[in-house]
């Protein structure tokens, strides 16, 4: 039974999102979980409440009295509130009594906890956050999604190395094509952080590595070197990414709705619809780190609640982190 332990007061609207996602999880999908509240446990035990019949011999609730607000310094708020739901949350997996950890809370200290609680692999300079982008074929992976701004070439290549294994080991995917984000897709091109990585990159044995892409490659899903399933780039021009994707998408939606108000009735638009939604993919992991982390937005409904759970499991079931730890200390990562 993998454990999956649950930031219950980590959202916007926590704890009802969290305890509602949870539930429908417990109801959707297969009985190969345990889920585990981590939070005030009378707010948990109030919001269970309205949802009648729950599947409670799967359900656990864990006390963790103090909670860390969106605006509060990531590692000042770990360090000084031990009792957290996050820290408590990720401290269960450090114990051995958790598989998986799963947050709205604030990125940065989840982050941080992670980081210190957990520790990073062996070969790992930095943890990095992996978003997953809905394209013409196939969703793929961005990393990093906004974890850190400022990367080296080294960093980059180990970015990649991370997002092949998860690629690998959740998306089914054998031999991912790996890219490198660049105003352009020559070898000259770009940055000299830049250059400097697509070097390394092309020389880097165990990643199938497609070269340079631009931006609108990844809506594309490939280049002219082949598929791409992972691309690689610093936090800062990720998250810049990232946010213009969603916005992108959601106002795609609205001019839909506007210019025929019948179009959510029907069949193929919801699925188009399905196929745009972030939450239909939970949230993003945070690869590094010695165990299971799953990062969501603050916002997620409980719809993205619900699919973490379910990327979460996939992430323990497939073996994700101990992959991960074998390609590196096999020499993965650069040094």
């Amino acid at each position: 039974m993998i454990r999956v332990a649950l930031d219950a007061m980590g959202g916007d609207d926590a704890p009802r999102v969290e305890v509602e996602g949870a539930v429908h999880a417990l109801r959707e999908f297969p009985a190969t979980f345990r889920i585990q509240l981590v939070g005030r446990t009378r707010d948990i035990e109030a919001a269970l409440k309205t949802h009648g019949t729950v599947e409670r011999d799967r359900l656990e609730i864990i006390e963790a009295p103090e909670v860390v607000g969106m605006g509060e310094k990531p590692l000042a708020a770990v360090k000084g509130k031990p009792r957290s739901s996050i820290a408590v949350g990720i401290g269960l997996q450090k114990q051995g009594a958790s598989d998986a950890f799963i947050s709205a809370g604030n990125t940065g200290a989840v982050m941080a906890a992670a980081t210190l609680l957990l520790r990073l692999h062996e070969g790992v300079q930095r943890a990095a956050i992996g978003a997953l982008f809905p394209t013409a074929v196939h969703p793929v992976l961005v990393l990093d999604g906004g974890a850190n701004v400022d990367c080296d070439a080294r960093e980059l290549v180990g970015f990649a190395h991370l997002g092949s294994v998860y690629v690998r080991d959740v998306l089914d995917r054998p031999q991912p094509g790996v890219s490198l984000l660049n105003v352009g897709e020559e070898d000259e091109k770009g940055n000299a952080v830049v250059k400097e990585a697509h070097q390394l990159l092309k020389q880097t044995p165990g990643i199938r590595y497609v070269g340079n892409v631009e931006g609108r490659d990844i809506l594309a899903g490939q280049c002219k070197r082949g598929r791409i399933d992972v691309v690689v780039c610093d936090g800062f021009v990720g998250n810049v990414v990232l946010k213009f994707y969603e916005s992108a998408g959601r106002m795609f939606m609205g001019m839909m709705t506007q210019a025929f108000p019948d179009v959510l009735g029907r069949p193929e638009t919801q699925q188009l619809f399905k196929f745009l939604d972030y939450s239909e993919y939970g949230g993003a992991p945070l690869l590094g780190v010695k165990g299971v982390v799953f990062i969501c937005h603050g916002a997620s409904p409980s719809r993205a609640i619900k699919n973490a759970v379910r990327v979460a499991a996939q992430m323990v079931a497939s073996h994700l982190n101990q992959d991960i730890g074998a390609e590196l200390a096999e020499g993965g990562a650069p040094r």
